[in-house]
């Protein structure tokens, strides 16, 4: 039996829609969303995907991506790192020739993932109530194609990520996503700090729900 077929992870679901986030934002999108988070912030939009889904094998993954014929697939969470055969995924996703994503929670170690991977890295900030597991040695796993993210609450959340900019030079690291929570921050005030401030970061709205909204599985 092969490792594909032997090894499983639990998922919460798989679907096709439009990239919402990142720079590939628009992009026609597989996405595998992985049960289970060791995190509880405070601003979650997936809390569905604490518990429960389906066990699936690495291949029946792989199939169901497929039947979707995508260039592009992004595995997310939960915090899809918290089971260690995301990392066999994501390997097994960039071998069958996919442009592969991974959204992580930044709280767990990041080392082992596939170099061919594009981790998208969100660095909790004091309102998100989880600020304390952030794991700062991530950041020396970073490279240039790999982007980080800041879900902000208010300016108080701004403040502290331009300091964190500043004090760990991210912008030199790699491209760098400023997101307003939705319903709490107005994504016209967010763009005005930024241009006030000339930060070098991408402003980023959640596509997907200017689309569909809350819908689960889009």
């Amino acid at each position: 039996m092969t490792l594909l077929a032997s090894e499983s992870l639990r998922i919460s679901e798989i679907f096709f829609s439009l990239q919402g986030e990142t720079s590939r934002v628009g992009l026609p999108t597989v996405f595998v969303r992985l049960t289970g988070c060791p995190l509880r912030c405070t601003y979650c939009d997936t809390s569905y995907a604490f518990t429960g889904g389906q066990t699936m094998t690495l291949a029946s993954i792989l199939q169901e991506v497929a039947s979707h014929a995508p260039r592009y697939v992004t595995v997310t969470g939960g915090e899809p790192l918290a089971q260690k055969n995301c990392l066999l995924l994501l390997r097994a996703l960039c071998d069958a020739g996919y442009r592969v994503s991974l959204e992580t929670g930044g709280a767990l170690d990041v080392s082992g993932v596939d170099a061919r991977v594009v981790k998208v890295l969100d660095i909790k900030t004091p309102a998100s109530g989880e600020m304390a597991k952030n794991l700062w040695s991530n950041l020396e796993h970073l490279h240039a194609h790999d982007e980080i993210k800041f879900v902000l609450c208010d300016e108080a959340d701004y403040q502290w990520a331009k300091q964190v900019m500043s004090e760990h030079r991210l912008a030199q690291r790699c491209e760098v996503l400023f997101s307003p929570t939705q319903g709490k921050l107005a994504p016209k005030d967010l763009a005005e700090w930024i241009l006030r401030d000339h930060l070098p970061v991408r402003l980023q709205v959640q596509l997907h729900k200017i689309l569909w909204g809350n819908e689960v599985g889009r």
